[in-house]
This record gives C-alpha cells, sequence and structure tokens, in this order.
C-alpha cells in the first residue's frame, strides 16, 4: 500500500508544480491558491498535491459528486476525452471562482477515476472587477459566470461556444483562459499518471490499496476521537459583517458550534448561527467550505503530525465526522444566496470550533486566530482590465511552549505570500509599506502571533475592493492569555487626507497616488502573562514587538533604559502582583 501511494501522490505533487509552473497569474503561480487530487470511481480522493490550499484540495470529492450527479439528472455520459469545468457552490464548489477542472480516467473502455484541478481566478465576470473583494453581490447571478458540469472538450474536441463565453465575458480574459488551460494540462497530466499506476500495479491492487488507506485514515481518526471524554462542548463565535450597513441583520453575525463526542464518533452542530442574508454574498456553502472548514480543524488539532506522522489525507478522515447545518443559515444557505465572500466566514468557523475544541484539548489548540483579508485591485489598459488579487495575511493566537506565528495565512487557507517584486513588475501598483504591526501583540505566557501593515500605492487611477474581518471583535485569548488586537482598513487620498474603512468594501474608484492600507489582526494571548519567561519579554522588547511600558505593565518584567533585564525588580514586581 505504502508504494501504490507514494505513486499516487508523487502524481498529485507532479500535478501541482507543473500548474503552478504554467499558470499565467500571481494567485496561482505565486500564492499556490489551487488544488490537485485523484478521485476513485468510489468519490474516494485517492491523494492531493500537499503543497496546496486545503481550501483547494479539500473540496474535489464534491465537485466530482456534483458534476456527476448533474450530468445523471441531465442523462449525460463520461467519454474519453472529455474535459468538465464546474464552479457550482450549490454543487460543491467552494466559491465561484475556484473553478474545477475534471478529466475522466478511462481503463481498457472502463471509467476508473477522475483527475481533477481547482484553481483560484481573478476574473469570472461580476459585476464589478475581480473575483474577491466582490461584497455586494445581491444574489448567485451577480457573482459571475456559472458552470455546472460543462464539458470544455468532449470526447477530445474543444468546445469552441464554450470558450467564445469565457473569453467575450471575463475581465483580464488572456490571463484567465490561460490559467483554465494550464489546469486542463494538469488535470491530464494527472490522468496519464493514474493509468501508469494501474498499468504498473493493476486495477485490483490500486483498488484493494484505496480501500486500505481509507480504513486506515479512518481508524487514525476513530481513533484520535476515542480518547476525548464524551460530552458537549459550546463556543460562539462572532464576526463584523455590514458594521456600515443600517440594517442590524447584515452585522454582527454569531457562528455556533456545538460538539458532542459520542465514543469514536463526532457530531459539529452548527444550529444557533446566524441566518443567511439573501442580498450579501458572506453566506458559505455546506460543501465546500463549512465542511473544509471543520474537517481540516479537526485533521489539525486531533492528529498532529507531531504526534502521528504522516498519514494519507483522503475521504477516511471524515467518516466518523457527522456535521448538522440548518438550511437557511450562513452556513448552508438556500440558492440563489449569493456566496462568493465566504473565505472570512469559513476561518470563523474554524476558529470557533477550535474554541470549542479548546475545553477538551487545551494543549492542542491555539488561542484566537487573526483573520485575512482578500483585496482586489484593477484597472483598464485600452479595453481591457488588469485585475489584481492580494491575500492579507492573518495570525495565530498562542499555543501551548510557542508564541503564536506571526503574519501568516491562518487555518484553512494556506496560501503563500506574493512578493513584492512580482506585484510591482506586472501591475501598476507600488507596495510602499510592509512591516509587522508593533507594539500590539497579546500578552500571554505564550503571547499572540503578530499581524501585519501592507500599504499600496496607485500609480494610475483604478479601483479596489475588499472582503476582510475581524475589525470589531478581538481575537480571544485562552487560559487567562489576553485578548488580541482588531485589524483596520484606511485609503489615503492624494492630498494627504485619509479615511478609515470598514472590513467590506464594495469596487471603489481611485485616482493615481492613492493609498490603501490593511492592518492584520493580531491572534490572542495563551496563558497567565506574568508566567512568561522574562528572557522572552526581554527578546520581545529588543525585537521591538513591545515597549518598556508594555513590559513592566503587562508581564510584569522590568527593563532598564539601556535594554537590561532587570531581575532582582522583575521578581519583586511580580510577587506584589
Amino acid at each position: 500500500m505504502q508504494v501504490v501511494l507514494g505513486a499516487l501522490e508523487n502524481a498529485a505533487v507532479e500535478m501541482g508544480h507543473k500548474l503552478a509552473r504554467m499558470s499565467y497569474s500571481s494567485i496561482i503561480r505565486e500564492s499556490e491558491d489551487f488544488g490537485c487530487a485523484l478521485v476513485d470511481i468510489e468519490n474516494q480522493q485517492l491523494c492531493e498535491s500537499s503543497h496546496s490550499t486545503p481550501l483547494q484540495s479539500g473540496p474535489i470529492p464534491g465537485y466530482v459528486k456534483g458534476i456527476r450527479q448533474i450530468m445523471e439528472e441531465r442523462g449525460e455520459r463520461f467519454e474519453p476525452g472529455d474535459v468538465i469545468l464546474h464552479n457550482s457552490t450549490y454543487h460543491g464548489a467552494s466559491h465561484g471562482p475556484d473553478f474545477g477542472l475534471c478529466v475522466p480516467v478511462f481503463y481498457e473502455k472502463k471509467l476508473i477515476g477522475f483527475s481533477v484541478t481547482t484553481a483560484h481566478h481573478l476574473d469570472v465576470g461580476a459585476s464589478t472587477p475581480g473575483s474577491c473583494g466582490i461584497v455586494d453581490a445581491v444574489d448567485a447571478y451577480a457573482e459571475g459566470l456559472q458552470f455546472k458540469a460543462i464539458k470544455v472538450y468532449e470526447k477530445g474536441k474543444k468546445n469552441s461556444f464554450i470558450w467564445n463565453i469565457l473569453r467575450d465575458n471575463i475581465r483580464s480574459s488572456d490571463m484567465v483562459v490561460g490559467d483554465i488551460e494550464a489546469q486542463i494540462a494538469a488535470a491530464r497530466i494527472g490522468a496519464e499518471r493514474y493509468l501508469e499506476i494501474v498499468n504498473k500495479y493493476g486495477l485490483d491492487t490500486v483498488k484493494a490499496t484505496a480501500e486500505g488507506l481509507t480504513n486506515y485514515s479512518e481508524k487514525m481518526m476513530r481513533n484520535a476521537i476515542s480518547k476525548l471524554p464524551d460530552g458537549e462542548y459550546h463556543a460562539e463565535g462572532l464576526m463584523d459583517g455590514y458594521l456600515d450597513s443600517a440594517d442590524s441583520s447584515k452585522k454582527d453575525l454569531k457562528i455556533a458550534v456545538t460538539l458532542t463526542v459520542q465514543g469514536d464518533e463526532l457530531t459539529v452542530d452548527l444550529t444557533g448561527t446566524s441566518p443567511q442574508i439573501d442580498d450579501k454574498p458572506i453566506n458559505m456553502p455546506l460543501e465546500g467550505t463549512v465542511d473544509i472548514a471543520i474537517y481540516l480543524t479537526l485533521r489539525s488539532i486531533l492528529l498532529d503530525s507531531v504526534d502521528y506522522g504522516n498519514f494519507p489525507q483522503n475521504t477516511g478522515l471524515t467518516r466518523p465526522v457527522r456535521i448538522v447545518a440548518p438550511k437557511g443559515t450562513l452556513c448552508n444557505p438556500i440558492f440563489p444566496a449569493p456566496t462568493i465572500a465566504r473565505f472570512c466566514p469559513g476561518n470563523v468557523v474554524a476558529d470557533t470550533l477550535m474554541k470549542a475544541l479548546a475545553e477538551v484539548v487545551p494543549k492542542q489548540v491555539s488561542a484566537g486566530v487573526g483573520n485575512l483579508k482578500v483585496l482586489a485591485m484593477n484597472g483598464k489598459r485600452g479595453k481591457d482590465y488588469w485585475v489584481y488579487m492580494d491575500i492579507m495575511e492573518g495570525s495565530y493566537g498562542g499555543r501551548y511552549g510557542k508564541d503564536g506565528m506571526d503574519s501568516v495565512d491562518t487555518l484553512y487557507a494556506n496560501t503563500r505570500n506574493n512578493p513584492i517584486e512580482d506585484i510591482e513588475s506586472h501591475y501598476p501598483l507600488r507596495v510602499t509599506r510592509y512591516e509587522l504591526r508593533n507594539h500590539d501583540c497579546a500578552p500571554g505566557k505564550w503571547r499572540g502571533g503578530i499581524g501585519s501593515i501592507r500599504e499600496m500605492t496607485f500609480l494610475e487611477e483604478g479601483g479596489f475592493s475588499v472582503e476582510g474581518d475581524g475589525h470589531k471583535y478581538e481575537p480571544w485569548g485562552f487560559a487567562n492569555g489576553k485578548d488580541g488586537k482588531v485589524g483596520a482598513l484606511s485609503l489615503k487620498y492624494p492630498d494627504g487626507t485619509e479615511k478609515e474603512l470598514p472590513s467590506k468594501i464594495p469596487n471603489t474608484i481611485v485616482k493615481k497616488g492613492s493609498s490603501l492600507k490593511m492592518t492584520g489582526p493580531c491572534g490572542g494571548g495563551y496563558g497567565n502573562p506574568f508566567e512568561r519567561s522574562p528572557q522572552a519579554v526581554l527578546e520581545d522588547y529588543l525585537d521591538d514587538y513591545i515597549l518598556i511600558e508594555q513590559a513592566r505593565d503587562e508581564y510584569g518584567v522590568v527593563i532598564t533604559e539601556d535594554g537590561r533585564l532587570d531581575t532582582e525588580a522583575t521578581t519583586k514586581l511580580r510577587a506584589s502582583k
């Protein structure tokens, strides 16, 4: 099984590397916002590209399930040479801009599985430029083109009508279509490797391996769950919503999680979550976003690779987990509720689940996580547009034995930072500021992670839109650690005046010389700050993370004006608290 697994995993890794190398856009090439996987005829995920984001690879079995369902309803068949395009968020896709390209794999004229790539595309023909930062879509139709199991190649022949629709309805179409073609090429490579593996080891061996590995992963998850004490554990998380809205139902939104452990099975119940918003796109597809946030969090916390080593990521991990999500809520919307801005809310789902798990496994969680922002910037070049997408990092809370990670993509995101050089080489933008937030880390025995500040200036007239969260509610501190710091967003005009903005901004036109400053939240602290090592507090001061006054007031640590630790004064100060 390990030999066949190694071959399958290598195939997925090869798909991922080649997709990144062939792609046109920085969101795929640099940020690696894509996924690659092989899926068998039973809809079991056999492997995935390990260096891509869970939010792309994780939903792939759902994409295949949705494609098969739609094709069965239409009476359509898979044929050799087919390539199917799919992005329906009510049929498994994570959200509309994440296109899935599926290649059915045939062996001796019999369908044996699927090779699939997913990737985020810079524009999908929505009402405003870009594919993230769209926070004002009134329904699913306003979010852009919808493709429900559409054959872009049929029996090997290119369907020119669909490709014409893509080119005619998408901004920056050369880049987007180029990325789609890169996805197809990578999916075909995966199909070839899948067949090579079957030819080498035999179909029966590959099937037996898939079943054995899936059962093994299921057993690992059941064993981990069985170690938890039976019972119910509850947590709630709050998110901004639309802070500038006069409608109270569109802001201060709640995610509720009740975790029930019974033997070797676990139920995640989202009853109590706020109702869906019919005309705002921060609803989350249950299959493709909510389920991935839950599965990824459980796997990361209960099956930490430090303790359990490497084992296969497949659908066996989800078998012991049941998700309850009432219809008509943010976590299980009803069509045609829009879902394109589901990214930040999904992080709140994962963070709230982790908060519930903290009651059971306090040494395996972090304190509250600082959410991310997704920025779309755009402008016109003649008759066409340029579109740039930026994922602004968040930060983790402190962890047992370790400080929180600074300025990273968190939880199910896991995309990479986009280098300044790449931005400035391809777009009329200048990154005028990029740094960690000074003096804002949350106190704790293990301090919270530090957010970053990123300022980007338009070198010509353009526009921007932003999807963010965490501007009102601080990341939660744990075990007497202090809460983290909220994020912020502001626009500086060419005349030097500055305007504070809420966490969600629809497409806004700005003049040349305007600058957008994004400030990421700081994660919560873990443990009593007065138990933090004085030497660690001194190092934080020397790194300019905290001030002398903060060391004294928040940690009970005395540092002299010349930057030395006063051990005697520290002992006295801590004893007096």
